[in-house]
């Protein structure tokens, strides 16, 4: 697969002329060779942009509504073309490609909606025969940053709230996911956006930070709209904050799903698997701290490691019925193996799963994880589950609320007084009462707190975040003043 750059709806080479490559952690075969841009081409994307700000900004909600419908159905006729690429790019099994494609189209249907939604206020005044009121209007250029992990419903949300907010996007793809990303691109072209709405750019590693920055740093860019670690997200809002320009950042997690003594065992096995092996545990709400009651926790374990060992693993270009399939890269592998091997030199016992075959690893389970260990605070991101023994409830949300990240939450119990109670004390962005830490709707806020990041996506909390607020008066003009 060969990619292009996106700039006034026409496909383009890097202006050098450079290409970088993906190649797959499975067969080491290169999967994707994608264009290379440089300074030059991302100037270039931001100036068309601008310039299409100029009339897309002044197009009414009807005209909005219509493209992203429109957009939505694109997305839907790609769905096999999507799943063939995340399978080839980023190791996804057919579940959860064909999710992402759901839940992008479902999104621009749903930001389709807030086309009518932007809206401002009138305020009381003291000041006689004076209309005073706010309107929401929109900023710019956003540059969208976009990860590799759930590359079609990231690339929506990361597309299709700033233009139906009267924005222009440029969008960076992630150069793990070129092709995947630049089928998304295709897609909204295809739906009939104006000409510099949205233009589409890849990075090789080696020229991305130079050419980030200039993108960063360009005065047509008004917002940054960052998905990733919390490592790159702190670089990115350095450098936002160096230019005065506000983010949006969905960053790393530790998330915890709390298993309190009342819980029903079966249930809250059911959405643990879910939640800490759907995509091979590469989500960013992914389940990575199970924190169970002491009262119930070998049977929980017990079953627990049950069913991960019977989860399928195999290449999801090969074996359609994998549940499982290869973490993103070696290196990953790597590391998680170091996690591992640092939580069992330390008492920690693996109960199912452990250390893979290169980019291929099992589901694993580890109990007994305790605070001294690495893996009881970095995020895993992978295909490994941490088990911790609660005291009691209180012991449990210390628990939870002891790491650094904030962005998901699951609570198990049967007394919902009680589960309502621990869900409001955990410091966390969402918290799901008898449900999985993974879950996503976009008419509902989405994002996190703490080390996790800030902004929120989805719901009409995201009109927020794409547009300013401007006061407005309308006073008479005989009116006097002290001087």
């Amino acid at each position: 697969m060969e990619t292009q750059l996106l700039i006034d709806n026409e496909r383009v080479s890097a202006e050098s002329g450079a290409t970088f490559d993906r190649v797959a952690p499975t067969s080491g075969q290169t999967v994707t060779r994608s264009a290379a841009a440089g300074v030059k081409d991302s100037i270039a994307a931001v100036e068309s942009a601008h310039r299409a700000f100029q009339s897309w900004s002044k197009t009414g909600p009807g005209e909005r509504r219509a493209l992203l419908l429109k957009a939505a159905d694109e997305i839907d006729a790609r769905v096999g073309d999507f799943i063939a690429a995340m399978q080839a790019e980023v190791g996804a099994n057919e579940l959860w490609a064909g999710f992402n494609v759901m839940l992008a189209s479902n999104l621009f249907r749903e930001a389709a909606g807030l086309a009518t939604q932007i809206q401002g206020e009138t305020i009381p005044t003291d000041k006689p025969g004076t209309l005073s009121m706010t309107v929401r209007q929109p900023v710019g250029v956003i540059l969208s940053i976009v990860p590799w992990n759930g590359p079609v419903v990231l690339a929506a949300r990361a597309i299709a709230y700033p233009l139906v907010c009267g924005n222009t996007v440029v969008f960076r793809a992630s150069e793990t996911s070129p092709r995947t990303h630049e089928l998304m691109a295709e897609a909204v072209a295809a739906a009939g956006f104006p000409a510099g709405v949205l233009n589409f750019i890849t990075h090789d590693l080696s020229t991305a930070p130079e050419a980030v920055e200039t993108l960063i740093a360009h005065p047509a860019v008004r917002r940054i709209n960052f998905t990733g670690s919390t490592a790159v997200g702190r670089i990115i809002g350095e450098k936002a904050g160096k230019h005065l320009k506000r983010c949006i950042l969905e960053l790393g997690d530790k998330s915890p799903l709390v298993v309190l003594d009342d819980a029903n065992v079966d249930d809250a096995v059911n959405a643990g698997v879910f939640g800490a092996f759907l995509y091979q545990g590469q989500i960013c709400m992914t389940t990575e701290r199970i924190i169970v009651d002491d009262a119930i926790a070998d049977e929980y374990v017990q079953k627990f490691a049950e069913r991960a060992k019977s989860l399928p693993l195999g290449d999801p270009t090969a074996q359609s019925a994998c549940v499982l399939g290869p973490v993103i890269s070696l290196n990953a592998a790597d590391r998680l193996k170091a996690l591992l091997d640092d939580a069992v030199s330390k008492g920690a016992r693996i109960v199912a799963g452990g250390p893979g075959d290169g980019a291929m690893m099992p589901a694993t389970v580890l109990d007994g994880v305790t605070p001294d260990m690495r893996i009881y605070g970095e995020e895993t991101f992978g295909p490994i589950v941490s088990i911790i023994r609660a005291k009691d409830t209180e012991d449990a949300v210390r628990i939870a609320n002891d790491t650094e990240f904030g962005l998901s939450a699951g609570v198990f119990g049967r007394d919902v007084t009680r589960a309502i109670d621990v869900a409001q004390r955990i410091d966390t962005g969402s918290v799901h009462i008898n449900g999985s830490t993974v879950a996503n709707e976009a008419q509902a806020p989405y994002g996190g707190t703490k080390s996790s990041g800030f902004g929120r996506f989805d719901g009409r909390a995201v009109v927020d975040e794409f547009t300013e607020l401007k006061w407005i008066t309308i006073e008479q003009s005989g009116q006097q003043y002290p001087f």
